[in-house]
């Protein structure tokens, strides 16, 4: 991720879902913010309704983004700040600056002790319906045009989510085409 430019239209997109979102349009990736972002510190009692899962679908969905992200290696602190916005801005700020920032922290530790392959199947390992996986290969895809173009490394790791997933090429070139197309649009 190298250019902000695209990040308000990236996050637009993401937070708006596909044709199979949630209720009233609003993404996956929106809704499981929402039960992240009201998940209590871990040595408090969890509000009602708490549901383990959702959270991390949120995770999985979020560090697969963030395997995007680093896809090509840098990952400096301007794309940081860039992908924490998108973030922030693809939940509809639901889950805060400090909790986004953590996670971040967090998933650069285990990329850094596990590396890219295991810590995409540990995120992946969160998605239990086709649906789960389709949502994370567009978040993918958009997280990948949030810089100035998709890069061989970018795309590879798409692919090897795809494939983890169970999903084919054909599902991987839907998932370009319908961000590509959300893209144009917002230009135009």
């Amino acid at each position: 991720m190298q250019h902000q430019d695209n990040v308000p239209i990236v996050a637009r997109l993401v937070r708006r879902g596909s044709g199979d979102a949630g209720p009233q349009g609003v993404s996956i990736l929106a809704l499981a913010a929402a039960a992240f972002g009201a998940q209590q510190p871990p040595d408090r009692t969890p509000p009602t309704g708490f549901d383990p899962a959702t959270v991390a679908l949120f995770e999985g969905l979020v560090e697969c983004a963030y395997l995007v992200a680093t896809a090509d290696g840098v990952f400096d602190e301007r794309e940081r700040e860039a992908f924490e916005r998108l973030i922030h801005a693809s939940c509809g700020g639901v889950v805060s600056g400090r909790q986004i920032s953590a996670l971040v922290d967090d998933f650069e530790a285990l990329l850094e002790e596990d590396g890219a392959d295991a810590r995409l199947e540990a995120a992946a390992s969160a998605f239990k319906r086709r649906v789960h996986a389709e949502e994370a290969l567009r978040v993918a895809v958009a997280m990948a045009h949030a810089s100035s173009g998709v890069s061989d490394e970018e795309r590879a790791l798409i692919d090897r989510l795809a494939a983890r997933c169970g999903l084919t090429a054909e599902d991987v070139a839907a998932a370009y085409a319908e961000v590509e197309a959300e893209l144009a649009r917002a230009r135009a």
